[in-house]
Formats: C-alpha cells, structure tokens, sequence
C-alpha cells in the first residue's frame, strides 16, 4: 500500500512539476511553486494582522527592545533592496510592505511571511543577546522568505496530501484548511499542528542569504557562531525552542556557517 501511495505521489509531482516549477531568482535552484505569490502575500498579510489582534504587540515608543527589532528590520530591509537593485532584481521584491513587530512571549521564535511580515518573540532576546545576533537570525527567517520556501513547503504538501487543483481552490476561497497548511509552512503561532520542516538546502540557502543581508545591514557575520551554540545549548532541556522544530542547530550547521562566513564578510561593513 505504501508503495502504491508513493509511486502516486511520485506521478503526481512529475505531472505538476512539468508545469509548475520555477527557478528563483537568488538562489537559481528549481523549485516546486504551485502559488502565486501575490496570492500568499494576500493571505500573509490576513494572517499577520490577525495574529498581532490576537497577541501581545510591545510598543516601540515605550520600550527599547521593541524599537531595537524595528531598527534592526529597517537596516535589513534597505540592505535588501540594494542588494537585489545590485543584482537588477527589484521587481522580486514587488507586493513587499515590510512590518516589524516584537510580541510579548516566553517563546524562542521569530518568523517572517511573505510581503516582509516580520515577528520577533521577547522569548528569543535572551538567546540572541545582541543585536547583530538579532539580525542573524531575521536575515535567515527573511531569506527563507525571498528564497520562496514557503510556497515550495506548501507545494510539496498539497502534492502529497489534497492534491494541486483541490488546494488551489482553497487558497482562492482562503478556506480553513488552506490557512493551516500556510501557517504550518510559516511557522505562524504553536497549536496548528505540526509544523512542516524546511530542507537541509532551504536551510542552508538560508543561512548564506541570510548572513549576506546581515553583513551589508552592517552587523558582524560572525555573531552567527555564538548564536546557534547558545541555541544549541539551549534546545539542551526537555523543550527545545520553537524556532528549532524547523531550524535543526546541530554541529554540522555551525561548521557550514563557518564555511560560509569568508564570503558573508565580503559584504561586512560595520556601522560607525
């Protein structure tokens, strides 16, 4: 029967894949992408407004961190969008109307949707200590963004579950199964179930893009070692941080952040 299933599976991804993959404009791998992405960023902005009703937002007039999140987020974004006007890609970042906001929770997590919805926990401060730290980890959540991980994680979902034209039809209804798939691929909140896992080369992806926005914001690459060895230590108890259950923080990340910290320092250049 497992056979049966995967080679249905398998035909059903050769058949989609034939019309529906497309190559991503930094990283130039092929990817599985059965949404339109101006359809995601509808949905992410849902999705973001409604979490921030729902949660605990700490206001930047009256509170240092929150303001540190949001000036970190400011130097990330126009390191972005000079780096792709560099790369002549600016109209890839078409439909992007970058939010920034720490919410109040013990959680050790930040994410970000498509169309730059960005949150930071109070949960995660304690970890990342500093603000280059802080805009670490932002580039890498913001870089599996740009990079259309979402969309790829939401692909591979629907081939293996409902299927391409039945989940498209639920995006366009923006139905309740819909938004949980986009919520699991995002990493919205804790009690949709579980969370979809990104690849080893979505990561990886991520971690070189990431560290790349970090540098030209003018925060040190080199803040990206530390962090994930407090990370590690930290998923060292009975719950790991949330951000873990999609970012594994094994050895073998830190030695590939190390392979690429020659490049990222390239970029690096520091803030006076």
């Amino acid at each position: 029967m497992k056979q049966v299933m995967h080679k249905a599976i398998m035909a059903a991804v050769v058949a989609t894949g034939i019309t529906s993959c497309s190559q991503n404009a930094i990283t130039g791998r092929s990817q599985l992408s059965l949404y339109n992405e101006t359809d995601i960023q509808s949905m992410a902005a849902q999705q973001y407004t409604q979490f921030l009703t729902e949660n605990k937002v700490v206001s930047t007039s009256a509170n240092k961190d929150a303001e540190m999140v949001r000036r970190v987020g400011t130097r990330l974004t126009n390191a972005i969008n000079q780096y792709y006007t560099q790369k002549g890609l600016t109209q890839e970042l078409e439909g992007y109307k970058w939010e920034y906001n720490l919410v109040d929770s013990k959680e050790v997590n930040a994410w970000c949707m498509p169309g730059g919805k960005i949150v930071v926990y109070t949960g995660l401060l304690p970890i990342s200590q500093n603000e280059a730290a802080l805009a670490v980890v932002l580039g890498h959540e913001i870089a599996h963004a740009l990079a259309h991980h979402g969309n790829e994680r939401m692909s591979q979902q629907a081939v293996a579950g409902i299927g391409q034209q039945a989940l498209q039809v639920a995006i366009a209804n923006k139905s309740a199964a819909a938004q949980n798939i986009f919520m699991s691929a995002y990493g919205i909140g804790s009690n949709v179930g579980a969370l979809l896992p990104f690849s080893r080369k979505q990561e990886l992806e991520a971690d070189h893009y990431g560290l790349i926005f970090a540098a030209m914001a003018g925060y040190n690459p080199q803040e990206a070692i530390p962090l994930w060895e407090r990370m590690k230590a930290a998923s060292g108890g009975a719950a790991p941080p949330q951000i873990l259950s999609t970012h594994p923080a094994e050895d073998t990340r830190i030695e590939k952040l190390k392979e690429l910290m020659p490049e990222a320092m390239q970029y690096y250049k520091p803030v006076k």
